[in-house]
């Protein structure tokens, strides 16, 4: 089983930015490369929601319409570390943000559609953005 541990969340004004980070580690965890890494969010009342991904083997990155051209997913994979920057934050950006992963080698399309009960996840970080 893969541990993530996410970090970075916290309080900031309409138009702000943040950056999230995710530790993954795991005596199972063979190769941090392999796996898909994707980021989703569940804001007060309403359902986890998928954000971004990144694949394991292209790096291509993935965005939810709602996020494209303010968050931006990267990796380092030396680090074992997935990262979401996030810019021109709103209110409704407002929640909590979740890393998560599926079995190596996975595709973006099989990472978008974890849920808490499949796949392995982070414990996750508020993000608040006040007007």
């Amino acid at each position: 089983q893969v541990q993530l541990v996410e970090s970075g969340g916290g309080l900031v004004q309409d138009g702000g930015s943040l950056t999230l980070s995710c530790v993954a580690s795991g005596h199972t965890f063979s190769a941090f490369a392999s796996y898909t890494m994707a980021w989703f969010r569940q804001a007060p009342g309403k359902e986890r929601e998928w954000v971004a991904a990144i694949h394991w083997s292209f790096a291509q990155t993935y965005y939810a319409d709602s996020v494209k051209g303010r968050f931006t997913i990267s990796r380092d994979n030396a680090k074992n570390t997935v990262y979401l920057q996030m810019n021109r934050l709103t209110p409704e950006d407002t929640a909590v943000y979740y890393c998560a992963t599926g079995p190596p080698r996975s595709s973006v399309a099989q990472i978008s559609v974890l849920t808490p009960r499949s796949g392995s996840w982070g414990q996750g970080t508020q993000v608040t953005v006040s007007l």
